[in-house]
């Protein structure tokens, strides 16, 4: 990639939104787990891959892999990745940017050969979208992807082993898809999908730690009937309980620092507008800092559930999607991303990531730094979601200084980092 600083910035943001146009669903940006429009994807990126001389291929769950290698061969690997797939009519920056700047750092290098080999891996799964299971793509690499994962289906019946099976790939193969012994190192760059750096005027982040989090699903039951023949006292109504339910999440929330609890799917059935709702399922998100006053969040709020399905003669049961704990990331090299930062000109903040990422499940297997970009507007998993140019400058160079960074370090070792 040659040219000025403006020139490069332009250009990830337009590969970005090439990607962009790999959609399920034309006007808008929709791409789950290993649907059709992620070969088009993979085409793009892996031209971009190997017009930079890297060695590209995809593995057993489908993410996109491509090599640099380091000045000698067998060593150690740097691995650089962020994830491919969207949430409906997302945005054009979460998760694919990480991926594109992994391709850019690669051709800033040009004939350059490190002490150590760089792996660039677009995630072919990370939102939980399609089997509301996240971090798919990322779980193959800690050897994570149990039988009940590969067992789940989506809406239409597949199950995950079959759509690995349906888009020509071989589930057996997916010990494969393992880290590399020689991993040592990962870092993402992500977009801050928040308001903080913008407020502040930061372009930069480095992260510290990623909050934990818990997905659950409940289903409140109660009984269908006729909403004109029915009167209000000998009603079960199970969209009644859960509407209360979900108000009182939201007070329940907002009264707990650092607390953030979100509903944001719900099903109701039959679905009909002159029917009194007879089931509704209804998702929970829930996410703080700390595990211990997350978990008993989550107690509270399913109590909050129990009272409000009591209240109208209703059922209520809960299951656990997602348990992640909070993950801090590697402290050494969080150290190193914040002085590159600085030597390159963008001072960064140091934050906490409220969003999961799949630097959530890697860090606790190889030491693990990210990079956040501001998001203008705050706005991501949204169709305005943007980046400023300015700051995919400021992130590419950062990136190339914590090379710089990473390979004195393991030059000349202090504190047992090499």
């Amino acid at each position: 990639m040659t040219g000025t600083h403006t020139d490069r910035a332009a250009r990830i943001i337009a590969r970005c939104r090439e990607i962009a146009a790999c959609t399920e669903i034309p006007g808008e940006i929709t791409r789950l787990f290993l649907s059709p429009p992620m070969r088009e994807v993979h085409t793009l990126l892996r031209g971009w891959m190997e017009a930079a001389g890297m060695t590209v291929h995809v593995d057993a769950i489908g993410n996109l892999r491509g090599l640099w290698p380091g000045s000698t061969p067998g060593s150690p690997r740097l691995l650089i990745g962020s994830h491919l797939d969207t949430v409906p009519n997302a945005g054009a920056f979460d998760g694919i940017l990480g991926v594109v700047l992994g391709v850019a750092i690669i051709e800033e290098l040009r004939d350059q050969y490190l002490p150590f080999a760089i792996e660039v891996v677009g995630f072919s799964e990370e939102e939980g979208v399609r089997f509301s299971k996240p971090f798919l793509g990322s779980l193959a690499l800690v050897g994570r992807l149990d039988e009940d994962t590969l067992a789940r289906t989506d809406r239409s019946g597949i199950s995950v082993q079959q759509a690995i099976e349906a888009y020509g790939l071989d589930p057996v193969q997916l010990p494969a898809a393992a880290l590399a012994n020689e991993t040592f190192a990962y870092l993402e760059l992500h977009i801050e999908q928040g308001p903080v750096l913008e407020n502040e005027d930061t372009s930069l982040g480095v992260v510290e730690a990623l909050v934990g989090q818990t997905r659950m699903e409940l289903v409140f039951t109660g009984q269908a009937n006729h909403a004109g023949t029915t009167p209000m006292h000998l009603r079960h109504d199970a969209m009644a309980a859960a509407a209360e339910w979900i108000v009182a999440v939201e007070d329940y929330a907002s009264t707990h620092s650092g607390l953030v609890a979100t509903v944001g799917k719900v099903e109701a059935a039959p679905g009909a507008g002159n029917v009194i709702a007879g089931k509704v399922t209804a998702s929970l998100d829930v996410r703080h800092a700390d595990d211990s006053a997350r978990e008993a969040s989550v107690i509270a709020i399913l109590k909050l559930a129990e009272t409000a399905a009591t209240r109208r003669g209703v059922h209520v049961t809960s299951s656990n999607q997602l348990e992640q704990p909070a993950v801090p990331l590697d402290s050494h090299l969080v150290t190193l991303l914040d002085k590159a930062a600085t030597k390159a000109g963008f001072p960064a903040r140091r934050m906490t990531s409220g969003a999961g990422h799949d630097a959530m499940i890697l860090a606790p297997v190889v030491p693990s730094a990210m990079l956040f970009l501001r998001s203008p507007g705050g706005l991501s998993h949204h169709p305005d979601e943007d980046v400023l140019p300015q700051d995919v400058e400021a992130a590419l160079a950062t990136a190339m200084e914590f090379l710089a960074q990473l390979r004195d370090d393991r030059t000349n070792p202090k504190d047992g980092h090499a």
